[in-house]
């Protein structure tokens, strides 16, 4: 396995599956929320809101940076697309973040379905990344501003690590693609690292993204123009995905994450974007449908350490 073991690999992908079931969760359900009986209309929320398409791909850079950075008091992440909320939201409630500012919030099956059950909901936790949430500064439906926001988290700090995810329709953006200049009027010894890794999944909200459409050369030699070290990777490799990160010779990486929009869902491309069931809580076939895609997850199996209150498996 080279530098990072079979133990560490299966944790990653672990930590993965469980926070793209605590995102499913957080989206659909009011009750029954580890599926300990057959799922009905009454276990889905009468309101649905929120996004899915991106979550999988957030999980999977979060749960391999936290392994590689989890001791580095001066390491921060910046998440661009903020309307997948439910996968910041998610990783925060397991690492026990969000019981410092909620109580209720308690890494327990309590505590698991008061995230699920408040997620979108009136006096709950909002849709999108918000300043309520534990080091968020700004609303996150903004797209854009990420690469700037690390570079500005950066400045006359040396000592600091910023990972900045980029979703691949951000990157269109004026703001975005100007951010990529701050390369050369910012790196210095004076500054801190900044480690932007692009998310790219293929579909915005509801068409192909431009990036995606681009061969690898052409995205490699486009972000080599801005004097990064492009660094394509499968986000389902961990392995290989561990090896880049911890890798600290490659100067100025600019990582190039791949991930199918929507994975392990029921729909993909631009159809996962946001609520990729529109009536689980009317059509039996839907229904169906999520609780196949919730079971997929196992969901007893997974939270066992959580109905235990042990903390292995985070």
């Amino acid at each position: 396995m080279g530098a990072v073991g079979i133990a560490e690999i299966e944790k990653i992908k672990k930590r993965i599956k469980t926070c793209d079931y605590l995102c499913v969760a957080q989206l659909f359900l009011q009750d029954n929320f580890l599926l300990e009986r057959e799922l009905t209309y009454n276990d889905i929320k009468p309101r649905l809101l929120g996004h899915w398409g991106t979550c999988h791909g957030i999980n999977v850079a979060y749960a391999n940076l936290k392994s590689v950075y989890r001791n580095d008091q001066n390491f921060s992440f910046v998440l661009g697309p903020g309307h997948g909320f439910p996968a910041l939201n998610a990783n925060l409630w397991l690492d026990g973040e969000l019981k410092k500012v909620d109580r209720e919030a308690s890494v327990d099956l309590e505590g698991l379905e008061y995230l699920c059950r408040n997620f979108s909901w009136p006096d709950g936790f909002p849709s999108h990344a918000s300043p309520i949430t534990p080091n968020v500064i700004t609303e996150g439906g903004e797209l854009g501003y990420a690469l700037a926001n690390a570079y500005g988290i950066s400045l006359g700090h040396p000592e600091k690590i910023t990972a900045v995810l980029i979703g691949d329709g951000e990157l269109e953006t004026a703001t975005a693609i100007d951010s990529l200049n701050l390369r050369d009027l910012l790196a210095s010894a004076k500054n801190g690292k900044i480690l932007p890794i692009l998310h790219l999944n293929g579909y915005k909200i509801s068409a192909p993204s431009i990036y995606a459409r681009k061969s690898e050369r052409e995205l490699k030699e486009l972000i080599r123009g801005f004097g990064f070290t492009p660094i394509m990777v499968d986000g389902e490799d961990t392995e290989k995905f561990q090896e880049v990160l911890s890798d600290e010779t490659i100067e100025a990486p600019f990582y190039i994450m791949q991930t199918k929009k929507g994975y392990g869902g029921p729909n993909r491309y631009h159809e996962a974007h946001q609520i990729p069931l529109k009536n689980p809580k009317t059509d039996e076939e839907e229904l169906k449908k999520l609780e196949e895609w919730l079971k997929s997850y196992q969901p007893k199996e997974l939270f066992k350490y959580v109905l235990k209150g042990e903390e292995d498996g985070r």
